[in-house]
């Protein structure tokens, strides 16, 4: 019966619901799982001969279930199909790809559900395809396997050290060479990282189709107060243009923060203990003026510097963000407060001592302009020397708009929090012995 409705998935919504209120409760059972009556065109594969079908999108698309349902559409229409599941990590692949809210287990049917024998990796569909699970950390664990299909998830995220995101691709194209047409879905929030970029520039070439969409496509289907939340606290951030509109962000002529060197910076938070951890502010001139940069970093036994956390504020009056610099300090036991003096002078130390008598300031003053002091942090960066702990979406903004040569590009009228940044990474690895230099890390 539900087959014989193909038809539908290309009507409006309103002549779906009064299809799906004319059908019987065992009927109604079925159609949860006829993806092509249940997904948005812009979920199903598109037509024509391509070997690569990118989407493109936000967080919350639907993109994890658009894979998913691929996968459980090229098993079932082919006994002999084996197809690579590859994600960042096992973990991820298995947590996101097949046992996930949206994944391959969760929308296969009761009655035709494939095995996951979790101990080889492996997804088996009961016609007798099979689906198998790799990490992209092991690019060398693509070497050898053959396959038919592959649908890889987040490919934004793969690891970028020692090439191993690009090695993981090349190694599954070697690969992919069962059947008579090979095909790979890419599922991913666009992120501007090598791999994703070297897909986009074969679109024009007809053999990478790519879907592009933002959250709010699939606005039916999530949480109000979701949607409310993003809306609220990513409003105006280009962050807000790459994870929720799906937009791929490309880099300012002639930036000091390239998006790849900031991608390539992140890492989860180390629960080792850090030698050093420092507040920085750069306290802004009014209370209604610009924000008040507030950003916590340590470095560690391993001489890497961390950022920790973002705290800026704005429009905050000198007694509010003194006193979220003086919280700042205790949560993460900081062992110094470097504090520009520029604007203010002691009254910034003043205010300070007024929300903790006992901070450890250190009061410091620039000489040269918010870019030109950033030019030797930058290098910290490019020589893959610090870190970020966390997603820094107002930050790393202001990372990406400040140029060589002295100007900044915005987003606003300064880069506060960068210059924050700033601060404390010098005082943690470009202390007054060392020069501002990379060789004398």
């Amino acid at each position: 019966m539900i087959g014989a409705l193909d038809w539908l998935a290309f009507e409006e919504d309103s002549v779906r619901q009064r299809v799906v209120n004319s059908l019987d409760q065992e009927e109604r059972n079925e159609w949860q799982y006829h993806w092509k009556l249940q997904a948005r065109q812009a979920q199903l594969a598109p037509r024509g001969n391509w070997r690569t079908w990118l989407i493109l999108a936000g967080r919350g698309f639907g993109k994890t279930r658009a894979g998913a349902e691929w996968v459980r559409t090229i098993a079932e229409e082919n006994c002999e199909a084996r197809i690579a599941l590859i994600s960042s990590s096992l973990t991820e692949a298995r947590s996101v790809m097949v046992e996930g809210e949206s994944g391959i287990l969760a929308c296969s049917p009761p009655e035709c559900k494939p095995a996951f024998e979790a101990s080889l990796r492996r997804v088996r569909f009961p016609n007798g395809a099979q689906a198998q699970l790799f990490s992209a950390a092991e690019p060398e664990s693509l070497r050898g396997p053959q396959f038919s299909h592959a649908w890889c998830d987040e490919t934004g995220k793969w690891p970028l050290s020692h090439d191993r995101a690009t090695r993981a691709w090349d190694n599954l194209l070697m690969g992919l060479r069962l059947g008579h047409d090979p095909r790979i879905a890419v599922t991913t929030t666009p992120r501007a990282v090598p791999l994703v970029q070297r897909l986009l520039d074969n679109e024009k070439s007809g053999s990478v189709v790519v879907t592009r969409g933002s959250t709010y496509d699939n606005a039916a289907n999530l949480p109000k107060r979701f949607l409310d939340a993003i809306s609220s606290d990513f409003s105006g951030t280009q962050l807000a243009r790459q994870e929720i509109a799906g937009e791929m962000l490309t880099d300012l002529e002639g930036t000091l923060w390239p998006r790849t060197t900031l991608e390539r910076a992140r890492a989860e938070r180390s629960s080792e203990p850090m030698r050093r951890v420092v507040v920085a502010v750069d306290p802004p001139i009014s209370s209604t003026g610009d924000e008040c940069g507030i950003i916590v970093a340590a470095i560690g036994e391993d001489g890497f510097a961390n950022v920790l956390a973002d705290c800026s504020l704005a429009k905050a009056k000198p007694g509010e963000w003194a006193k979220v610099v003086a919280i700042a300090a205790e949560h993460w036991k900081a062992d110094r407060v470097v504090a520009e003096s520029n604007q203010g002078g002691a009254m910034v130390e003043n205010v300070l001592r007024a929300a903790n008598a006992s901070l450890p300031i250190k009061l410091v003053r620039a000489s040269r302009g918010k870019v030109a002091r950033a030019e030797p942090v930058a290098a910290l960066y490019e020589a893959g020397r610090v870190r970020h702990c966390g997603s820094f979406p107002k930050l790393e903004d202001q990372m990406c708009g400040m140029l060589i040569g002295g100007q900044y590009a915005g987003p606003g009228r300064s880069p506060d929090r960068a210059d924050a940044l700033v601060w404390a990474l010098t005082e943690l690895m470009l202390g007054p012995i060392a020069k501002p230099s990379v060789r004398s890390i």
